[in-house]
């Protein structure tokens, strides 16, 4: 795979040095990619990353972002490879943007439950007042085995103001907003996950976005 992280190597691509223009994007638990591609695509003065503990799935988009831009190569699009709980020092008050899209397993257990030892190792690559988004989509009857076996707590806006708030405040997170997603606006996040949801009945996505204060 054409450049992907890898944590035991000793130092990462150098183009995490690269000038950006318009600010550096970090998607955790990126998945397939695509949402880095795309934004990627119609935002040239961003710097995007994506990061995923597993790189099988980044395979064909991380060779395709190295080709000629003429057919589909993106100079300002880096894909790593490591988990959440390890994120490369490198990345340290790089990002000016974090995002977390439909996570699952232990990303999905540390930011439905404000697992504080995850959430200060997101606040640590982000910049002063960068934004965090997180999107969860859970279905109580289809997911109710991983709900189970991950310890999750009923999700609701009223779940984050009594409780999730002040876990991430005391990250170094302030959330700013919450509410959730209508169905008909999942399509709009670029992401294929939300794309195979369609209007599935029963899930409902929440989303938290929150901002990285001074502590």
């Amino acid at each position: 795979m054409a450049e992907l992280y890898d944590n035991s190597t000793e130092k990462p691509s150098s183009r995490l040095s690269l000038p950006t223009g318009e600010g550096i994007v970090i998607d955790i638990g990126t998945g397939d990619g695509h949402f880095v591609y795309r934004l990627a695509q119609r935002n040239p003065k961003k710097f995007f990353i994506g990061v995923d503990a597993n790189p099988r799935p980044l395979e064909k988009i991380s060779e395709k972002i190295h080709r000629n831009p003429a057919k589909g190569g993106l100079p300002n699009v880096l894909f790593l490879q490591a988990s959440v709980e390890e994120l490369p020092l490198e990345l340290d008050g790089v990002a000016d943007e974090v995002h977390i899209h439909f996570p699952w397993g232990s990303l999905l257990r540390a930011v439905a439950n404000g697992d504080e030892k995850i959430l200060r190792s997101l606040r640590r690559v982000c910049s002063q007042e960068a934004l965090l988004e997180i999107v969860i989509g859970l279905d109580a009857e289809r997911d109710r085995t991983e709900i189970e076996r991950l310890g999750l707590r009923p999700l609701s806006i009223e779940f984050i103001d009594a409780e999730l708030r002040g876990r991430y405040q005391s990250a170094g997170f302030e959330i700013a907003e919450r509410g959730v997603l209508p169905s008909w606006e999942w399509p709009k996040m670029e992401t294929s996950w939300a794309k195979r949801l369609g209007g599935s009945e029963g899930r409902e996505v929440i989303y938290i976005i929150a901002r990285a204060i001074y502590e």
